[in-house]
């Protein structure tokens, strides 16, 4: 009986071979130009922000006849922050962006109509005072206006060229915002869970639009005065070596973080959860809820309540430059009301998780620098990586955030660093056993599930997208 006919395996593709392609310089090029726009955007929503802080943290209440902001401020504040803010989630469309009680989850550009919705509901929140970051909205807005303005040009292109001009326009958002546009690129792959031989198709364009961004961030600041809005600590205390005690902090260090990050966790879906039922309402009332703990910290401590509100982004260099300041007890308390302000923030507004992960880990790995063999820097970093990666599930951007920001001092204290990130991460997947849903590429919905090697999208609409980027 004759054999029967096997099917004859398919050639191997160059899965590098779209970088050959005619339609991947031009896409070089479409991403360097769309950076331009793009970061200009972005510098000015963050020079808005920090506008509106200024106007209502210091303007007004001189207006209305203090003599300077009182104690209580903060909690009719973040009440009206609440109210605009659960009236544009509520009235417009696009749910106000991200839930960032979910994670640092990247889920695609959004639609031009959301864009509007995203940008107030962010600049209600972050201008008046929430405890959560730009970089969540500055990567749906960058990836939204890169893809809104690509469709205006032409709107055949295939999904897998919208991805990459999304991807390309979130990292221009966020090229400075982290330090180095590195740190940003690091953020967007892992959230969006890239990878393969084709991450570097996908990247590059990414990390041209992201220098093009650097660059004009730069330029405006200088211009304009205002700085680049960039995560910078300034001076940092010299670094102790790593010794068999630094390693034990760690290991304490990482397990804290877990456990706290867990319990902010669960607050901030407990209070999602029950402000969903009752946008506006709810809204108001997490808002004055974070004002509350605002208002007991500087009662109780006597020292600014700004140090529980905000994103902590600006407050990270005078935390390590002025801790000396700072007893313990004062430590403890400033990080059960940031913890505190934090979780009910992420359940009830929208922004971004990073910054006030990076505060709180912060001020725990300095209260503990005070108990024997640790030192300030050394705390600081570890405490730092351990609470970012256990509100982000990040460990690679966690390792790089505590140690790049560090300089010189970083790669002393690495060792440290990844041990409590590695403890803090398997801790808080075991306390979190639910896993998160999938990202998606942070550019555009996901595209259509193929061969990875498949032909270029690149070209244009007369090649069929059987692959993705």
């Amino acid at each position: 009986m004759p054999a029967e006919p096997t099917a004859t395996p398919p050639a191997h593709r160059d899965p590098y071979a779209i970088v050959r392609t005619r339609g991947y310089p031009r896409l070089l090029l479409l991403a360097a130009a769309l950076g331009l726009p793009v970061s200009a955007a972005a510098f000015g929503f963050l020079a808005l922000v920090s506008a509106l802080q200024e106007l209502t943290w210091h303007d007004l209440p001189r207006a209305l006849g203090f003599d300077a902001t009182p104690n209580w401020w903060p909690v009719p504040l973040l009440a009206v922050a609440g109210l605009l803010t659960g009236l544009t989630i509520r009235h417009l469309p696009g749910d106000g962006g991200h839930k960032p009680a979910e994670g640092m989850m990247t889920t695609g550009a959004p639609r031009a109509v959301d864009l509007p919705g995203i940008a107030l509901a962010a600049l209600a929140a972050l201008g008046l005072g929430i405890v959560l970051g730009p970089e969540a909205p500055l990567i749906a807005l960058g990836g939204g206006l890169a893809v809104a303005a690509v469709r205006l040009l032409r709107a055949d292109l295939p999904p897998d060229t919208l991805t990459v001009v999304g991807v390309a326009g979130s990292f221009a958002a966020i090229s400075t915002l982290l330090g180095s546009p590195l740190l940003g690129a690091f953020l967007l792959m892992e959230a969006a869970g890239l990878g393969g031989p084709l991450l570097g198709v996908v990247l590059v364009p990414g990390l041209l639009a992201a220098g093009v961004g650097a660059l004009l961030f730069t330029g405006l600041g200088s211009w304009t005065g205002l700085g680049t809005y960039s995560l910078t600590l300034g001076h940092v205390p010299p670094a102790g070596q790593p010794d068999l005690a630094g390693f034990g902090w760690a290991l304490a260090a990482g397990a804290a973080a877990a456990l706290i990050g867990t319990a902010i966790h669960r607050l901030a879906l407990r209070v999602q959860h029950r402000v969903e039922r009752r946008r506006v309402t709810g809204t108001v009332l997490v808002g004055a809820l974070v004002g509350v703990s605002a208002l007991v910290y500087a009662e109780w401590t006597g020292r600014d309540a700004r140090d529980v509100l905000y994103s902590g982004q600006e407050a990270l260099g005078p935390l390590l430059a002025s801790s000396a300041g700072y007893s313990a007890g004062t430590l403890l308390v400033l990080l059960a009301c940031k913890s505190l302000a934090y979780g009910l923030s992420l359940g009830g507004f929208r922004g971004g998780p990073v910054f006030p992960s990076m505060f709180v880990g912060a001020v725990g790995g300095i209260a503990l620098s005070h108990l024997p063999g640790l030192d300030l820097t050394s705390g600081f970093a570890m405490g730092l990586g351990a609470m970012c990666v256990a509100m982000l599930r990040l460990p690679m951007t966690s390792v790089l955030l505590a140690t790049l920001l560090l300089g010189k001092d970083g790669l002393t204290v690495m060792p440290l660093v990844i041990v409590a990130v590695v403890v803090s991460y398997v801790l808080t997947l075991y306390l979190n056993p639910t896993p998160p849903s999938a990202p998606a590429a942070p550019g555009t919905a996901p595209a259509t599930p193929g061969a990875p090697d498949g032909p270029s999208p690149l070209d244009g609409p007369d090649t069929a997208p059987t692959g993705r980027t």
